[in-house]
């Protein structure tokens, strides 16, 4: 007879954490976070609740995490792991992501966690800290690596702090998208850009 295989703990594990983040997205979405706990995390992922705080402190912590993987799968199936793209267009090429980041912020699936992740963040700096480490910077990096590149090409004044610059295309989406006063639509955006790009003082 053959020996019996033992069962592979970390493979399970590794289920069990999918089917958790995944459960903790969904419940996000679909009741708030506000309404979303442990438990019905648990019970939405087939898992027992201690399961759940043995790995993490939180609910906070938990969509984080999820939220985290969810963002690394989707930006290597979109090639984003390589940066912006660097057509030689600078106008062309920051439309384009902030078409996508248009795109991302209106789907409830994108939308949701962030708006929970940002509330959270600022009554826990500690989750706020690691939101913006693990989540935001390296976006923010792609636009300093690209806004750096159009400088050394001669289309951006030299002088210029592409950390603050990038702010000036950043922001005004993320104004908009936290008020919900206005349409965030890709109109918009383009505007951003060559507002950002031209200025607004009066030409000579």
């Amino acid at each position: 007879m053959s020996p019996t295989k033992a069962p592979d703990s970390s493979r399970r594990s590794d289920r069990s954490r999918r089917a958790i983040h995944d459960a903790a997205l969904a419940l996000v979405v679909e009741v708030g976070y506000g309404k979303t706990t442990i438990e019905g995390i648990a019970a939405r992922a087939g898992v027992g609740k201690q399961t759940i705080y043995r790995w993490w402190p939180s609910k906070a912590a938990v969509l984080l995490e999820a939220f985290t993987a969810l963002a690394e799968r989707a930006a290597e199936t979109a090639g984003e792991v390589h940066g912006l793209p660097d057509t030689g267009d600078l106008a062309a090429d920051l439309k384009r992501v902030l078409r996508a980041t248009v795109d991302e912020l209106n789907d409830p699936a994108i939308e949701a966690p962030t708006r929970a992740l940002t509330a959270e963040g600022i009554v826990d700096p500690k989750l706020g800290a690691e939101f913006t480490e693990k989540l935001l910077d390296p976006q923010l990096q792609f636009y300093v690596t690209r806004l750096r590149a159009a400088q050394e090409a001669g289309q951006l004044r030299a002088g210029i702090d592409p950390r603050i610059a990038l702010e000036l295309l950043i922001a005004p989406l993320t104004h908009r998208w936290l008020l919900r006063t206005l349409p965030l639509t890709h109109a918009y955006a383009d505007t951003v850009v060559d507002y950002a790009l031209r200025g607004l003082s009066a030409e000579d």
